[in-house]
C-alpha cells in the first residue's frame, strides 16, 4: 500500500490509497480531511504543514511558530495560523486575522511570523512571566536579541503592548532554562535586587570554571535552581559537589530551590532568600505583593515573607 510521511488533504492522497484504507489504523486525521501516514513523526513543522493545506495562503504564528523556533510556550493543543483573508473554522485550528505590517519570513519551507514578531503577537496571549520565559528562549536559542525584542515591542501597537514592552524589558541573555526565569522573576516581582545572571568565576587563565545561574557577587551568595538533571546525572552531580566544595572554601552562601519551591510554596521561598540576603549584609527592601498574582501558592506557605 502506498504510504507517505507528508501530510495530505483527502482530494490530494497518494496514487492507490483508498477511502477504506483512510479509516485503518495505517493512517491518522490530523485535522478534517486531513491526513498522514500513522508512522509519521507529528513534530510540530509536520503538524504546521498540515494545517497549512486548509489555508494556503495563511502563516504558522503565535504558540506554533515560537515551538518552530525551539523557544518555550505553554502548550494549547492547538495550531495557530494567521490568515490574510477567510479563517478556517476547523478543530484543533486557531486562526488569528493577519492584520497589517506583521513581519513573517519562511523557515525550512514553511511560512511564519519571526521571533520579534511572535514575541509581540503573543503579548495578547500570554501572562507577564509566560512572555519573559518565551523571550529568554528566543535569545538563548540565537533567534533574537533582547535589544531586537526591545525594538519589536516599542513599535508593536497591536494588543498587549504595554504587556510586550515591560516583559521586553525584563528578557536577558544566557538564562539556561525556563526555571531560573521564573525563579528571577520572582524575586523581581517582589521588589527584590535584580540577581546577575550567569555571573562566572574563571580560572587565573581565563577559562571559565564556574557559571552561577543567579547570585549576588558583591555579597558573594548564589540563588540556583536544580532540575532532575542535578540528581540523576553522576557527572552533574559530581560537579555540583565540587563546585558547592569551593563555596565553602572561599565564603560564599548557596541557596539551592527545586520544582516544588516554586510552583507549591513561592512565599517561603522569598523568605528563604530574604533570609540568606540578609545573612550576608544585603539590605532587604519593602516587598511587594506582585508576586503573588503570578506565583499563587499551591497550599498554605509555612512562612510569608509579608
Amino acid at each position: 500500500m502506498p504510504t507517505t510521511a507528508v501530510p495530505f488533504r483527502r482530494s490530494g492522497r497518494p496514487q492507490g490509497v483508498t477511502d477504506w484504507q483512510l479509516r485503518t489504523p495505517a493512517f491518522r486525521r490530523l485535522f478534517h480531511d486531513v491526513y498522514v501516514e500513522r508512522a509519521a513523526e507529528l513534530t510540530p513543522a509536520l503538524v504546521a504543514q498540515a494545517a497549512l493545506l486548509l489555508a494556503p495562503d495563511a502563516t504558522v504564528s503565535h504558540h506554533s511558530a515560537a515551538r518552530l523556533w525551539g523557544a518555550i510556550v505553554p502548550d494549547d493543543g492547538l495550531v495557530h495560523l494567521a490568515c490574510p483573508d477567510r479563517r478556517p473554522q476547523v478543530e484543533g485550528i486557531s486562526a488569528h486575522r493577519m492584520g497589517t505590517g506583521k513581519r513573517t519570513t519562511r523557515w525550512r519551507g514553511l511560512p511564519l511570523t519571526t521571533p520579534a514578531q511572535t514575541f509581540v503577537d503573543l503579548a495578547a496571549e500570554l501572562m507577564l512571566v509566560d512572555l519573559v520565559v518565551l523571550g529568554d528562549s528566543l535569545v538563548r536559542r540565537g533567534r533574537v536579541t533582547s535589544d531586537m525584542l526591545l525594538e519589536a515591542a516599542a513599535q508593536h501597537r497591536g494588543a498587549g503592548g504595554r504587556l510586550a514592552r515591560r516583559a521586553a524589558a525584563l528578557v536577558r541573555a544566557d538564562v539556561d532554562s525556563a526555571m531560573e526565569t521564573r525563579l528571577r522573576l520572582l524575586m523581581v516581582l517582589a521588589g527584590l535586587p535584580e540577581p546577575v545572571v550567569n555571573h562566572k568565576v574563571r580560572w587565573p587563565d581565563g577559562r571559565v570554571r564556574f557559571r552561577f545561574d543567579l547570585s549576588f557577587p558583591d555579597a558573594r551568595l548564589v540563588i540556583e535552581y536544580d532540575g532532575w538533571q542535578h540528581v540523576e546525572s553522576q557527572g552533574q552531580w559530581g560537579s555540583d559537589i565540587g563546585r558547592r566544595e569551593w563555596l565553602d572554601r572561599n565564603d560564599w552562601r548557596i541557596v539551592v530551590l527545586i520544582a516544588k519551591d516554586l510552583h507549591r510554596t513561592p512565599g517561603e521561598t522569598l523568605h528563604r532568600i530574604t533570609a540568606a540576603m540578609s545573612d550576608r549584609g544585603m539590605k532587604i527592601p519593602p516587598l511587594r505583593e506582585e508576586w503573588r498574582r503570578h506565583f499563587p501558592s499551591l497550599r498554605e506557605d509555612r512562612r510569608d515573607p509579608a
